[in-house]
């Protein structure tokens, strides 16, 4: 469940980033495959690191691991962001 949690959110990552650096925007479906990539990437990183258990802890309690879905939400988002900046970056020096 996570996973797809950061994939969504590397998706929409990617097309906000898209969408604030009009230079490296590469159109809706590479920024979304973009954000997908960092979005899983960002996710298992930051779970790895251990930064949804520690964020989560106070959720549990309820039976809701509200700081998990918080963290794979945040890592996603930045993931694909960060990964669509340097496709962008690659594919606007390749057309040079």
């Amino acid at each position: 469940m996570e996973l797809l949690i950061s994939l969504i959110s590397g998706a929409v990552g990617g097309n906000v980033a898209g969408g604030l650096l009009k230079n490296l925007n590469q159109g809706a479906i590479i920024n979304s495959l973009a954000g997908i990539v960092g979005g899983g990437l960002g996710g298992q990183l930051l779970g790895m690191l251990g930064a949804g258990d520690m964020a989560g802890m106070a959720g549990e309690a309820a039976g809701l691991d509200i700081g998990a879905i918080i963290g794979q939400v945040a890592g996603g988002g930045v993931g694909g962001g960060v990964v669509l900046a340097i496709v962008g970056m690659i594919r606007n020096a390749m057309a040079k």
